[in-house]
């Protein structure tokens, strides 16, 4: 099989050092009092609909760590056609989702339905997740930052 190689644009970390640790700082805040389990899923979610291989093989590697099974991985991608997840699951996806499809707006019934599943403190933090891989996503996507690199 041939691969073909994209060649990187910038190392935005050694170029911008203090937007780069910013961002690593909001990351880790955003981290506190999630499941390690569903935080993954929903950073595996948004790079996959931001097409950020980057941040997909990095956030499979840390998934299996956290103890996610290959089975439920690949079906990620079709979550909404899967048996596999939980109810709890399933609502942090969607918010996934549609915070990430911003411009197609967050729903009351995809925010209700996540409420009804975390508490404000852990919503918060979901939101704050979410925003965070996004912020990655551009980052890496926009500097082409190919996995495997670091």
């Amino acid at each position: 099989m041939t691969t073909f190689q994209v060649p990187k644009r910038m190392n935005f970390a050694a170029v911008s050092p203090q937007v780069f640790k910013a961002v690593l700082a909001l990351d880790a805040a955003a981290r506190e009092g999630l499941d390690p389990v569903l935080l993954e899923l929903v950073q595996i979610r948004a790079s996959q609909v931001n097409r950020c291989a980057y941040c997909i093989d990095y956030h499979t590697c840390d998934a299996r760590k956290a103890g996610e099974t290959e089975e439920r991985m690949h079906q990620l991608a079709a979550w909404e056609e899967s048996s596999l997840f939980t109810e709890k699951e399933r609502a942090a996806l969607a918010l996934t989702e549609a915070v990430t499809h911003l411009p197609e707006g967050v729903s009351d019934e995809v925010y209700e339905e996540a409420a009804r599943h975390f508490g404000e403190k852990e919503l918060a933090q979901l939101i704050a997740l979410i925003f965070t891989t996004n912020a990655w996503n551009r980052m890496n996507v926009t500097t082409r930052k190919t996995p495997g690199t670091e």
